[in-house]
């Protein structure tokens, strides 16, 4: 199925200008076609964005270099990426996209289920939205519900998902007319392009919550399937518009023939060259590779939270190749700084400053400075003033940064930008202790459960780093933004490191998200992740709530951990737990994991990085077999 827009006067004309061509096209591709064929000439200009996760306002005092001084800036805002996505309007051949998490994330999902997000997604009007795998994190209906909002306005924005496929009678597909369509046509110079939604399928089935009569199919063969059907109509530009990651695009490019474009989200990947301002990625914008035909791949992604806009300019020769692309992922930021004073602190710069550093900006395209668009910006305030009050409630602070990290060693810093995570040579994501926020997490699950020996909680349910400083309700619910509640299950020791192994294999092994990696409370290890699976863990230990003492976890002794019922279920790759969990070993708290976070930091008044020797990670060597720090 295809939404094929209908043609304005301009395109009609190109389109006869181009009509006799686009005629043998066709008919050379239903018959196979040749390396003979001869296609116009086009371009087209693809401006994207992914993973803002009802990240809607923007951040404040986010730390970058700017003149090689150290300079605080605000990043972000959707209202600036309204007035960027705007600014584009008269851009030639322009794609508009959405590559997926859209929701989840901040008070605006937690109370207004999406409406927010697709309200601010409409003063964009995508051309396309795929779906992520948080869009089913409250089930298929609540995905049905944001379908219907993004669907309210007069945009319409096909929302794609090749390989997903809801049953028939379902919310996703009520009639046997499934709301997600494999992909979407849009018409350039006369000349068609397809562009073809995939989700994530391990992840979302594994760390979200569709029905379980929802299949999400092979991200590669049903591409390729796709891209085949697409080729017999006579379309040979070919856009995935993906959420898998970028490490899964660049692979799924060499396994893919006739695909030119992927613009993909999940990852949360920045690319670009930011080393000027500070600000680590993890390759070039766009990333060139090749496909199973040998032929050029451009891949883009746009970092998270609405703190980026991508725009990607494809050209293509006459044989329909892509013949070159570039481009630039650019930093969306305020045009008022902070730089320190004589004492260290960070004040607002006087005017001639603030001037001239608007100045020095005006031709980079890595750092746009922008102004939000009006509209949006009032759109915004009719949400922002409901949730004002409650996300003001002061619940304590932080006396030092608590950064975030997924695995010990990772190559992103996922707290760039946050003051005490970027200290040259000590990169909070090169450190062998992992993520603080996590372990914090952990702490404040064990302070909760009075029965549990140790705590558990998943990397990737825990979603920003927290700054040094006052702590908030809206701190908590950003940090914890699902709706997960604490579970107390029976485990023998053994188990307890079996699903630990589980974690650990579920990224490195299964290829599913990195987000299943483990963090605990009072249980710590060594972990070797150039092993094989069952080889990983060692040294594991429990520390005695009591007396504070460490001992070797007993494998046939009978333990109680607390976490949250997600993984407790077997979600993420935690099998293990999930067995454990269907023999009915558990009990339900009914604790909130958000509210019980917002709790431990109200009782503990002010709250730190734990002491070394409690972070659960003792020792890490990577899977690459470099021993961290």
């Amino acid at each position: 199925m295809s939404l094929i827009p209908r043609l304005r006067p301009a395109s009609l004309r190109r389109a006869a200008l181009f009509g006799i061509t686009s005629l043998a096209v066709a008919a050379l591709s239903a018959c196979g076609g040749g390396d003979d064929e001869r296609y116009p000439a086009i371009e087209i200009n693809i401006a994207h964005v992914n993973d803002h996760h009802s990240q809607l306002e923007p951040f404040s005092a986010f730390e970058m270099k700017i003149g090689g001084e150290a300079t605080q800036v605000e990043l972000g805002g959707f209202s600036r990426l309204t007035t960027l996505f705007n600014a584009q309007a008269g851009t030639k051949n322009l794609l508009k996209l959405h590559a997926g998490d859209a929701v989840t994330g901040t008070l605006y999902y937690t109370f207004f289920k999406g409406e927010a997000d697709a309200k601010m997604m409409n003063t964009v009007c995508f051309d396309a939205f795929e779906l992520g795998n948080h869009e089913f994190d409250d089930g298929d209906q609540a995905a049905r519900n944001f379908i219907d909002m993004l669907h309210a306005g007069s945009c319409k924005t096909p929302v794609l998902g090749a390989n997903v496929v809801p049953a028939s009678g379902t919310p996703l597909n009520p009639s046997g007319s499934p709301l997600v369509q494999p992909y979407t046509i849009k018409t350039y110079d006369g000349v068609r392009v397809g562009i073809v939604g995939i989700d994530i399928a391990g992840k979302t089935t594994n760390s979200s919550r569709p029905l379980s009569t929802t299949q999400f199919l092979d991200e590669v063969t049903t591409a390729q399937k796709t891209i085949d059907e697409l080729k017999r109509q006579g379309i040979r530009h070919i856009v995935l518009l993906t959420h898998q990651g970028y490490e899964a695009d660049k692979a799924m490019a060499a396994q893919l023939s006739d695909v030119d474009v992927i613009v993909g989200g999940d990852s949360h990947t920045l690319l670009g060259d930011f080393s000027a301002f500070g600000v680590a990625s993890s390759g070039a914008y766009p990333t060139q590779v090749t496909n199973k035909d040998g032929a050029k791949v451009c891949i883009g992604q746009a970092w998270e939270y609405a703190k980026v806009f991508a725009l990607m300019n494809v050209k293509f020769d006459d044989r329909g190749a892509v013949a070159s692309c570039g481009g630039n992922a650019s930093l969306v930021i305020g045009d008022r700084f902070a730089r320190k004073n004589g004492s260290g602190s960070f004040v607002a710069v006087d005017e001639v400053t603030q001037a001239n550093i608007v100045a020095g900006l005006a031709n980079e395209p890595r750092v746009k400075v922008t102004t939000p668009d009006a509209d949006a910006a009032a759109l915004l305030a009719t949400y922002t003033s409901q949730v004002a009050a409650e996300k003001t409630k002061t619940i304590g602070s932080a006396s030092e940064a608590l950064c975030l990290v997924r695995v010990p060693g990772e190559s992103t810093n996922r707290s760039s930008g946050v003051a005490g995570c970027i200290e040259a040579g000590a990169q909070a994501n090169l450190q062998a202790r992992g993520s603080d926020a996590a372990q914090i997490v952990a702490e404040a699950f064990l302070a909760a459960s009075r029965r549990a020996h140790f705590a558990l909680q998943n990397a990737g349910g825990v979603r920003v780093p927290l700054r040094a400083g006052t702590l908030t309700m809206n701190d908590a619910f950003t940090l914890l933004p699902f709706t997960n509640v604490l579970v107390e299950i029976d485990v023998t020791g053994a188990q307890m490191v079996a699903a630990l192994e589980d974690a650990v294999a579920n990224h490195l092994d299964n290829g599913q998200s990195s987000g299943s990696h483990p963090y605990a409370a009072g249980l710590r290890w060594n972990l070797d992740m150039s092993q094989p699976k069952g080889s990983r863990f060692s040294q594991v230990q429990v520390k005695d709530r009591v007396t504070g003492a460490w001992s070797a976890i007993d494998p046939a002794r009978t333990y109680t951990l607390v976490t949250n019922d997600f993984i407790a279920a077997g979600q993420d790759g935690y099998r293990t737990l999930g067995t454990v969990y269907a023999t009915g070993a558990w009990v339900n708290t009914y604790l909130l994991y958000t509210q019980t976070f917002a709790d431990y930091v109200k009782a503990q008044g002010t709250v730190a990085r734990p002491a070394r020797a409690d972070y659960s990670h003792q020792q890490v060597r990577t899977a690459a077999g470099v021993v961290l720090p």
